[in-house]
């Protein structure tokens, strides 16, 4: 049983997510995004197993070092953003001074890839390679709930005009995989309300089913 709480961060709403399990007092984040506090109260007296992140913009890493050195816990991100974590050019904050400071952290403990299993709070997190958006954008699925950052949104998807997107990828990304998960997988998006495949199937404007 995954137990899912959201934390809307920071001046671009970045969605965060807190996930329980079992054993209330054990807990996974993806995606702390800036200005973390109210998810660093929720955390309080509770064992963080990881951090994962769909990708490395700004916007969503921006809570990394808190969370990081508070907890004392491990960071996961794709290979092809492993030095993103460390340059504020790489993650995009030097490029909207009004919205972040610089954002520089320690790299990622760990690289994840394409097909790659976590074992988590007792339970299986499934990795998604899913570029389009960034080149390291991940998925990650759980059961039938799939956190997919910047990748697909309720009736919209991320955008591909910063360093790394393309247009192609983000709909080989859409259509190639995520659009073949089941209709009844509920879509936990970067930003947003919650979706689920079989709605954006039918009723995205931007990736419409061929």
């Amino acid at each position: 049983m995954l137990n899912i709480r959201s934390y809307n961060l920071g001046p671009l709403q970045t969605n965060a997510y807190l996930l329980t399990g079992a054993d209330p007092g054990r807990g996974v984040i993806i995606d702390p995004g800036m200005n973390p506090g109210a998810l660093l109260r929720a955390i309080e007296g509770m064992e963080i197993e990881a951090i994962l992140l769909t990708h490395a913009h700004f916007d969503h890493i921006g809570g990394v070092d808190e969370i990081r050195k508070a907890k004392n816990c491990p960071v996961y991100l794709h290979a092809l953003e492993s030095e993103w974590l460390g340059s504020p050019k790489l993650n995009g904050s030097l490029m909207w001074p009004e919205a972040s400071p610089p954002i520089s952290t320690e790299p990622a403990e760990y690289d994840l890839a394409e097909g790659q299993v976590l074992k988590l709070l007792g339970l299986t997190f499934k990795v998604m390679h899913t570029p389009g958006h960034s080149p390291g954008s991940v998925s990650f699925l759980c059961g039938n709930d799939l956190f997919a950052g910047d990748v697909l949104f309720r009736q919209g998807v991320g955008r591909t005009d910063l360093p790394g997107g393309r247009e192609r990828d983000l709909i080989d990304s859409i259509r190639g995989k995520l659009y073949r998960l089941d209709d009844e997988v509920k879509v936990y998006p970067g930003h947003g309300p919650r979706t689920t495949i079989g709605y954006e199937k039918q009723r995205n404007p931007y990736v419409p089913m061929q």
